[in-house]
Parts: C-alpha cells; structure tokens; sequence
C-alpha cells in the first residue's frame, strides 16, 4: 500500500500534538500525560509499521488523530480552575457525573478503535457482510476489549503517578460504558458505509 498525502497530513498532526503538547506537559510536570503520549507514539509506530499490510480506511485513520487531539487537549487545557477533562458538557444525572468531557474522548475513541479493528480483520473475511451479526458481535467486543486495556493502563498510571487524575471505581464503569457505547456505534458507522452495499448486492 502507498503512502498516501492523507497519510502523511495525519502524520505531521499527529507529530505536532505531541510536540506542542509534550512541552505544555513537560513544563508542568503532569507525567501522567507523558505517559500517554508514549502511548500515542507507540500506537503511531503499530499504524506504521503495519500500513502497507492492513487496508485502514482513512475514517479509521481521521478518527484516531481526533481522539489523539481530544485526548491531549483534554489533559492539557485548562477551564478555570480544572483540566478540560473534567468539564460537565451535559448534567444527564443528578447522582452521576454524566456526561462529561472524558466520556465524549471515550465515546469517540472507542468509536475509532472498532473501525481499526475491523480494518485488521475484514481482508481475511471473505464475505464479511454474510454474517453482521456475528461479524458485529466480535468487531465491537474487540473495540471494547481495547477500552478494557486502556483502563488497566490508566489503573497503572494511578499507582505510578500519585495524585494523577484517573478515578476510582465509578469513573472506570462509566469510562467502559462510554467504551461500549463509541463500540456499537463505530460498527454502526460500518454497517452503513462498508457493508450495506456487500448486504444488498445479489
């Protein structure tokens, strides 16, 4: 597969968050958030080194680098006296914070990863529209697998990094719904733009 002008736009995007917001962090000191832009660099590295085997659509690609902003932006900028993660967009709970900035972050990331995921499978589905549901079964599970993985990351950051800004039990249970929820809709996303043609086709 070529690299394309696409492809090399989301590159230098993506190497120009990490650099501006790396400094923002180095100044002060949050190393939560340097740890997870090594995160960032090390999923850059797996999308590189694996782009000319695996057919990753350019939403797949688009998607990732929008939660790479959020997610660095979310850390980053701050709103009176907090981060930007921990804004209140909409009040949908009087008992739970939801919904928050970071849900959104979830919900969008979440959303991106199962479009990688059915990126590294559907060149070895021969009819991948045949079967959707069983098809969307392991597509969303796999995505939501990724946001299980992403909490035991933040859980690692919370005993490295004292006083980081992972919560606590609460806050990984609606981080995982929020993962489900970017899951079912990123294979809605693909039902309707990758496999409805296969669907109707005789």
């Amino acid at each position: 597969m070529k690299l394309s002008r696409l492809h090399t736009a989301l590159l230098l995007v993506n190497l120009g968050l990490l650099l501006g917001f790396g400094a923002v962090f180095l100044q002060r000191r949050n190393y939560e958030f340097i740890i997870y832009e090594g995160v960032i660099v090390a999923v850059l590295f797996l999308i590189g080194f694996s782009i000319r085997r695996v057919d990753y659509t350019p939403a797949a690609l688009v998607g990732l680098t929008i939660w790479s902003a959020l997610h660095l932006a979310g850390g980053g900028v701050t709103v009176g006296a907090g981060r930007l993660y921990d804004v209140m967009l909409l009040q949908l709970s009087a008992s739970l914070p939801v919904f928050r900035y970071d849900q959104l972050v979830h919900v969008w990331g979440f959303g991106a990863s199962t479009l990688i995921m059915f990126c590294l499978l559907r060149r070895h589905l021969s009819q991948p529209a045949r079967y959707p549901l069983a098809l969307g079964v392991v597509v969303v599970m796999a995505g939501l697998g990724a946001g299980a993985l992403n909490e035991v990351l933040e859980f690692i950051v919370s005993i490295c990094v004292p006083g980081s800004g992972v919560g606590g039990y609460v806050n990984t249970a609606l981080d995982l719904c929020a993962d489900l929820l970017g899951a079912l809709l990123g294979w809605g996303y693909i039902r309707v733009h990758y496999l409805k043609h296969q669907e109707t086709a005789p």
